[in-house]
C-alpha cells in the first residue's frame, strides 16, 4: 500500500470518527441533570453554565392531529376546535364584536449564511416551521354563538410577516416584522383593501421575526415585543441596535420609544388588571446547556433592563459575550418574577381577569409554552397556570397544567400551542401553528 493511499485512508478514518462522536452526541446531547420543577417559579435553581459548540438537539416533527382527536384539557375543562385548515396560525385578536381575527404567518425568507445557517434551515424543516409566511390577516366568525368559526375571510392580505394586532378608534393596527402600520377599519368589517400606512419602523432580520402588540388600558398607548437578532450577539452588537426590547408608541403623537431593554425575545405581551402592569413572556439564551438558563414570565416598569446579553438572572454572566459591556450595567439589571422552566419557548400570554375559567384559575397569567429544541428531554407543548396574589404577584407554586397532549410518542408533536386569546364569551382561545388549528378551552 503506498504511502498516499495509507494517508488518504488514515485522514478518511479520522472523518468519519468525528462524524460519528457529532451524530453520537446529537443522539444523546447533553440532558438535563435536574427536573423541570427545579427551574421553575419564583426562587428556581440557577443551574452553572454547561457552554456548547454542538448545541443539544431534540426536534418533534409535526405529526398533526387526527379527525377527532384534541389536546387533554385539565380536569374541570374542555377543549375543541374553533377553527382548522389555517396556514401557520399564530396572534389572535378578538373584536367587540366576537370576530377573531389570526395572523397567518411565519418568519420572513432567510439568507442561508454558512453551516450554522444550513443546520438552522434543516431545524426549522423538521419542526414545521419552514412553511412559506401566508401574510395575512383572517377573520373568524361564530355568528351561531356554538362555539365554532363557520365564517371566515381574508380581512388584510400582502403584508411583511404580519404578528401583533390592535384595534382601536377605527383603526387596525398590525406588527409586520419590519414595521407598525396601521389600516382603516370597523369591527363587522370582512375585508379591508386601503393599503398600510407605515406608522413606525422596527428592526427586522434576523432570528427573532415576531413582533407583538398590546393596547394599554388607556387606549392612548400601544406596546411592541422585538426580540434580538442572534443569540448572544455573536453577529456583533451593531446588528442588535433597537432590539431585544420592547417599545411604546404613543398613539396620539405618532412616536415611539424603548419602554424596556435587555430582554432577549419578549413575545407575549399582556396588562394585569389587578396591577394596571405590562407583563412580557421571555426567551431566555440557548446553548448553555439543558437545564437553564430558565425562560420566564415578568413584569415591565419603565426604563427596566434585563441584561441581555451579557447578563441573565441579574447574577448571571455569559462568558461567551464578547462585546465589552456598558459601565454601570449590572447595577441595574432586574430579577425577573417568574421561572418557566429551561428552554420551553413561552410565546402566548393573556390574564385571567373577568374570564376565569372556574376553579383555580381565577387570578393568574396562561401562558402558551411553544416547546424546546435545545433541550433533552423535551419540555412545553402545552399551555400553563400561573397563579397570582390579589396584590398582582406571582405566588410561589409550580406551573399549572392547562392544556397538554400536544406530544405524539417521543419523536413527533400533534401540534405547538402557540398564542392565546380570549373570545367574547370566556373562552380561551389557543393557537396551534404546526397544527394549523385554534383550539378553544372552556369550562364544564
Amino acid at each position: 500500500m503506498s504511502t498516499k493511499l495509507r494517508n488518504t485512508l488514515i485522514a478518511l478514518g479520522m472523518v468519519i470518527v468525528i462524524l460519528i462522536g457529532i451524530a453520537a452526541y446529537f443522539i444523546r446531547g447533553n440532558p438535563a441533570e435536574m427536573t423541570l420543577n427545579a427551574v421553575s417559579g419564583t426562587d428556581p435553581v440557577i443551574a452553572e453554565p454547561n457552554y456548547e459548540r454542538i448545541p443539544t438537539v431534540k426536534l418533534l416533527g409535526p405529526s398533526g392531529w387526527a379527525d377527532g382527536d384534541a389536546p387533554v384539557a385539565a380536569k374541570g375543562l374542555q377543549v375543541a376546535r374553533f377553527a382548522e385548515e389555517l396556514e401557520h396560525p399564530r396572534s389572535m385578536l378578538t373584536l367587540e364584536n366576537g370576530d377573531v381575527l389570526v395572523a397567518e404567518t411565519n418568519s420572513p425568507p432567510r439568507e442561508v449564511k454558512g453551516l450554522t445557517g444550513k443546520i438552522m434551515e434543516l431545524f426549522m424543516k423538521k419542526v414545521g416551521a419552514a412553511v412559506p409566511s401566508a401574510n395575512r390577516i383572517t377573520l373568524l366568525r361564530d355568528g351561531d354563538g356554538d362555539g365554532v368559526a363557520e365564517k371566515r375571510s381574508v380581512l388584510v392580505e400582502g403584508l411583511n410577516s404580519p404578528f401583533g394586532m390592535v384595534a382601536h378608534d377605527g383603526k387596525l393596527y398590525v406588527a409586520n416584522t419590519d414595521a407598525l402600520v396601521s389600516v382603516p377599519f370597523e369591527p363587522g368589517q370582512v375585508r379591508i383593501d386601503a393599503k398600510p400606512t407605515k406608522l413606525m419602523d422596527l428592526p427586522g432580520g434576523g432570528n427573532h421575526w415576531a413582533r407583538n402588540l398590546v393596547l394599554n388600558p388607556a387606549s392612548d398607548k400601544i406596546y411592541i415585543a422585538v426580540g434580538s437578532a442572534s443569540n448572544i450577539g455573536e453577529g456583533g452588537m451593531d446588528k442588535e441596535e433597537g432590539r431585544a426590547a420592547i417599545y411604546e408608541f404613543d398613539i396620539a403623537s405618532g412616536i415611539g420609544q424603548p419602554f424596556g431593554s435587555g430582554i432577549r425575545n419578549p413575545t407575549g405581551l399582556a396588562f394585569n388588571t389587578d396591577s394596571g402592569e405590562l407583563w412580557t413572556t421571555v426567551n431566555e439564551r440557548d446553548m448553555m446547556g439543558s437545564d437553564g438558563p430558565p425562560d420566564y414570565l415578568t413584569n415591565v416598569p419603565i426604563g427596566v433592563q434585563y441584561g441581555w446579553p451579557w447578563i441573565y438572572w441579574r447574577f448571571e454572566y455569559d462568558a461567551r459575550v464578547e462585546a465589552p459591556m456598558p459601565q454601570y450595567l449590572q447595577e441595574y439589571v432586574r430579577y425577573p418574577e417568574y421561572a418557566l422552566g429551561a428552554h420551553v419557548a413561552p410565546l402566548g400570554l393573556v390574564f385571567a381577569q373577568d374570564k376565569p375559567l372556574g376553579k383555580g384559575f381565577e387570578s393568574g397569567a396562561f401562558i402558551a409554552r411553544h416547546g424546546s429544541w435545545n433541550r433533552r428531554p423535551v419540555a412545553g407543548y402545552d399551555v400553563v397556570f400561573v397563579r397570582f396574589d390579589n396584590r398582582g404577584n406571582p405566588l410561589k407554586q409550580l406551573p399549572v397544567p392547562v392544556l397538554t397532549g400536544f406530544l405524539d410518542g417521543d419523536d413527533d408533536a400533534h401540534g405547538r400551542p402557540t398564542m392565546l386569546a380570549w373570545d367574547k364569551s370566556g373562552a380561551l382561545l389557543v393557537s396551534d401553528d404546526t397544527g394549523g388549528i385554534i383550539w378553544r378551552v372552556t369550562g364544564r
